[in-house]
């Protein structure tokens, strides 16, 4: 290996770029500086409104992944997350609200935000969490996750066909199980390519952006053979 490609081979990844849209500044600027102190993952930008954040992204300006607040003045979080996740799907979008009522939770989750925190996490619950979204996984806090599952648990299922291949349905089958998209390459025997491939058509043919709204699809309307 020549010494100009085992320097580039050495060179760390540029580390994830973070906005946080929250209006409480104390809050805002305590999560950017706990970002910040991250060695993979950098805080770019700092909004109070949903508007300021949608205007930076139609100039041009693009994050990995968006802490988002759901009470927010002017625009909503979830009319926020909606219109954003139209737009850029490939944009990460991870909750950071103090509400925990199941109108605000589904809301959400159906917008597209792709994990949940309650402001009650510790300030270290939030890079874990960021993390494990980059990763593939959708982190909800547990009392969250309790709240969506006794939502679904009261649902009576819809079974539709939506013209998943019994690979797709085996791959959503893993990710209503928690599994990373890594994960599920490994408990299926797959590449990564070809797990990330099918996970696209099942986005596609469920009319959903992240692998959160897919699992809540299936959950409620039955997708998967029971047993």
């Amino acid at each position: 290996m020549s010494d100009d490609k085992a320097k580039e081979s050495e060179e760390p990844a540029e580390p994830t770029k973070i906005w946080v849209v929250e209006d409480n500044e104390t809050l805002r600027k305590t999560v950017a500086r706990v970002l910040n102190r991250q060695k993979d993952m950098t805080c770019v930008h700092q909004y109070e409104r949903c508007e300021e954040a949608i205007d930076a992204l139609v100039a041009g300006e693009r994050p990995t992944v968006m802490l988002f607040d759901l009470g927010l003045p002017g625009m909503s979080g979830v009319e926020g997350i909606r219109q954003i996740k139209h737009a850029l799907p490939e944009i990460e979008i991870l909750v950071f609200s103090v509400f925990d009522d199941n109108e605000k939770v589904f809301s959400a989750i159906c917008a597209g935000a792709s994990g949940y925190l309650l402001k009650t996490s510790s300030m270290g619950e939030i890079p874990i969490a960021i993390r494990e979204v980059i990763a593939g996984g959708a982190p909800i806090n547990a009392r969250i996750a309790r709240r969506v599952l006794d939502m679904f648990s009261h649902l009576a299922p819809e079974s539709r066909d939506y013209g998943l291949t019994e690979r797709e349905k085996e791959v959503l089958e893993q990710m209503v199980g928690g599994l990373t998209k890594k994960e599920i390459a490994d408990q299926l025997d797959l590449s990564f390519h070809t797990v990330d491939k099918h996970i696209r058509g099942i986005y596609s043919k469920l009319h959903v952006n992240t692998m959160t709204g897919a699992v809540a699809k299936a959950l409620k309307e039955g997708l998967l053979p029971k047993g």
